[in-house]
């Protein structure tokens, strides 16, 4: 049984799971002390916990896939890069450069997440055109909602309104607790858009925003772990 243990904890990756259980704890508490900010508007302490999400995703998402990772996994990880850089880039800039600067990082993060999602399309709801429908209505109402506050940004809203429902349609391929995750994701993109343009503003606005971002990633990365973790090569052909 000795032996047994030894050669156990030589396998490789084991180090990388031992170490995976404590950063989903620090993702967890970060969350948790994030989303108790945003509601007691404690601005620095949102803005210094908020930029430590996506780096602890990431490393969940190196640390719960083994070597080498695929086309899928090495996508979403700069995916979540650039997700780091919407994050980010808005603390340094003022006004419509930060907007800009935000909705600039998260396009190109839906572009990375669509095109990693890609190769699973034929799983995806794209088999059943009726059920893409929802997610048209949806980008359509958000563009129509947003339009007389947005003015000459509503190209640029409407650009990213394509891209997240494309996303979004595209990881129901993975299955459902992907699909779940990136309506989340329209959920909490459509809450800054409105209140963005004046719209909308829920009481804790901030709270519903983050905490839907945050579950919204989260279960992404579940779900990318998860098709990883089963062998499924995303570079078959479908």
């Amino acid at each position: 049984m000795r032996g047994s243990t030894e050669e156990r904890t030589r396998q490789p990756g084991a180090g990388p799971r031992r170490a995976l259980a404590p950063t989903l704890a620090g993702l967890a508490a970060v969350s948790g002390v994030h989303l108790a900010a945003q509601l007691l508007d404690l601005r620095w302490l949102a803005d210094s916990t908020q930029v430590l999400l996506m780096p602890l995703l990431a490393a969940a998402l190196l640390l719960g896939t083994a070597a080498p990772r695929g086309r899928l996994v090495r996508l979403v990880l700069v995916g979540l890069g650039f997700s780091w850089l919407g994050d980010s880039l808005p603390r340094l800039l003022d006004g419509q450069a930060g907007f800009l600067a935000m909705l600039g990082g998260f396009l190109i993060a839906q572009v990375l997440y669509a095109v990693a999602f890609w190769p699973f399309r034929r799983r995806s709801v794209l088999a059943r055109p009726a059920l893409v429908l929802p997610y048209l209505v949806a980008a359509v109402m958000i563009i129509v909602a947003c339009a007389p506050g947005a003015g000459p940004m509503l190209p640029a809203v409407a650009v990213y309104a394509a891209a997240i429902v494309a996303m979004a349609v595209l990881a129901t391929g993975l299955g459902r607790l992907a699909g779940l995750g990136a309506a989340a994701f329209v959920v909490s993109d459509a809450l800054i858009a409105m209140n963005s343009f004046e719209v909308l503003t829920l009481p804790g606005h901030g709270v519903w925003v983050m905490s839907t971002y945050i579950a919204a990633q989260a279960m992404l990365v579940a779900a990318v772990q998860r098709s990883a973790g089963h062998g499924n090569d995303e570079r078959r052909p479908r």
